[in-house]
């Protein structure tokens, strides 16, 4: 399974089926998923700190590092369709929704290889 197989629909089954067999939906409401997903998008973000952006090349050769990471990015994004299953919020269509916004609010004319928000007017 990959990517370029694998549904949103697919994973958020399988979150829901790994929270439902131990019977965890009764913990997962909002507040402590999305403290969750923080606590451990934070967790990723360590792998990072200090780290200047010209050492990165050089330590994500090491596939020890890269399964480290691999980790915590899977468990940030499983809280995540955790969150999505619990509010039952269609994560795709959100996504998409939040693209065509920031498409508005970062012109392609105005942002193009610009890290600053464009004077949109």
């Amino acid at each position: 399974m990959s990517d370029q197989s694998t549904t949103v629909a697919e994973l958020r089954r399988l979150v829901s089926a790994f929270v439902d067999e131990r019977d965890w939906r009764q913990f997962h409401d909002a507040k402590n998923l999305s403290m969750s997903l923080a606590i451990e998008a934070a967790e990723l973000m360590e792998h990072f700190q200090w780290l200047r952006s010209d050492e990165l090349p050089t330590r994500l050769v090491d596939a020890e590092t890269r399964r480290r990471i691999a980790e915590e990015m899977a468990d940030v994004g499983s809280y995540l369709l955790a969150l999505a299953n619990s509010l039952e919020i269609d994560l795709s269509t959100a996504i998409r929704d939040k693209i065509r916004q920031n498409a508005q609010r970062y012109p392609v004319e105005l942002s193009r290889g610009r890290a600053d928000r464009p004077e949109v007017s």
